[in-house]
């Protein structure tokens, strides 16, 4: 499939009617996922074949991109059941298969137990670990609750057996860096890229507005073998 035909297609995803301002709802415009998913598809071959899951899918918008390049699963985590709820809708619109965990992704995870490491007692996100290939994500960009964007980032990066992809603005650019560097991922700014941002709420004074952001894809290091397993 070529660039342009993804994101001919993705014109046709439903985005919100009634967006939350404290969940800073912004639906990622289908030339935006369509560049992500394509890049991550052509480039770094992180689509096709492999697990991927979704951080904050809103709407699915990115999911429906990875499916429609051929991801073998697609699951997609969310705080709110009405994006939920779209992004269920849209997926049958698409006839495509995907899960979806109603989780809240800023809520600190509890202290490590030994009843908590049963499976019976894990969470559905801590469920997760080590079955998703490739983390999507257009995380809140911290407007609302600051450093939400930081939380979303790491726990994408934690739950990723390899890649994750994500924007986020390019004035935070030194400081992802920084931090990439001290959770021990390789990061590379793969584009830089203006996020037309549409008028969504009545507080918006504007109809639209450019926001710088930066596209940004992190990889996991493969971890040394042990001297048992040389």
């Amino acid at each position: 499939m070529k660039l342009k035909e993804l994101e001919g297609y993705l014109q046709d995803v439903a985005v919100f009617t009634d967006p939350k301002i404290k969940l800073e709802q912004y639906p990622t415009t289908p030339h935006l996922a369509a560049r992500m998913l394509y890049t991550a598809h052509t480039t770094y071959d992180d689509i096709e074949n492999k697990a991927v899951g979704d951080m904050g899918c809103g709407c699915g918008i990115l999911s429906i991109a990875a499916a429609m390049l051929g991801s073998s699963y697609n699951v997609g985590f969310d705080i709110d059941p009405d994006a939920i709820a779209i992004a269920q809708e849209n997926c049958e619109e698409f006839e495509i298969d995907m899960d979806f965990i109603l989780t809240d992704l800023s809520a600190t995870p509890a202290p490590a137990t030994a009843e908590a490491e049963s499976s019976n007692s894990r969470g559905p996100y801590e469920m997760m670990k080590g079955k998703l290939d490739t983390i999507l994500m257009n995380p809140p960009f911290g407007t609302k609750l600051k450093g939400i964007d930081m939380v979303f980032l790491k726990k994408g990066i934690d739950l990723a057996n390899h890649a994750v992809y994500s924007l986020h603005k390019t004035s935070t650019r030194d400081h992802i860096l920084k931090k990439a560097k001290e959770w021990g991922v390789e990061c590379e700014v793969v584009a830089e890229l203006r996020y037309n941002l549409d008028k969504s709420y009545k507080f918006h004074k504007k109809q639209s507005l450019d926001i710088a952001v930066d596209f940004l894809r992190f990889e996991k290091k493969p971890r040394p073998e042990s001297p048992l397993q040389q």
